[in-house]
């Protein structure tokens, strides 16, 4: 029997946000990505809370793993040149969110995930604000 899609026959829940994650980024300008990075990062570090909650260290190297790697994809993406200071500011602020997210991955205590997942919403809406 021929198998149709095999790169989708793994798992189905992995497969499903693939394919979730394509149809949010396809037609998605720069300032929507970013809105989706936040998004992302913010589901991530509550994931690792959890995680660190029910002591699934799989689940919760993943999490941390996704949230650090979001934290390096929004700190690079920063122009520095038409940001100026503003960017220099979030790159800090994004080397210590993530930081603090390493730190924490050592630990057992949800705390440092959960309150990085705030800093990171309050950045979040406040770039929302300034797109409206």
């Amino acid at each position: 029997m021929p198998r149709y899609a095999t790169a989708l026959a793994g798992d189905p829940a992995a497969t499903y946000r693939q394919i979730d994650l394509a149809s949010r980024t396809g037609g998605a300008d720069a300032h929507a990505l970013v809105d989706l990075l936040y998004v992302e990062a913010i589901r991530a570090l509550a994931g690792a809370a959890w995680a660190t909650e029910q002591g699934d260290y799989r689940l919760k190297s993943e999490r941390v793993t996704r949230a650090t790697a979001i934290l390096f994809a929004l700190e690079n993406g920063l122009d520095h040149e038409k940001g100026g200071e503003v960017s220099r500011t979030l790159a800090t602020l994004y080397r210590g969110l993530r930081a603090q997210v390493v730190e924490a991955s050592i630990g057992s205590d949800p705390t440092p995930f959960r309150a990085t997942a705030r800093d990171l919403k309050e950045i979040a809406d406040a770039w929302a604000a300034v797109r409206h």
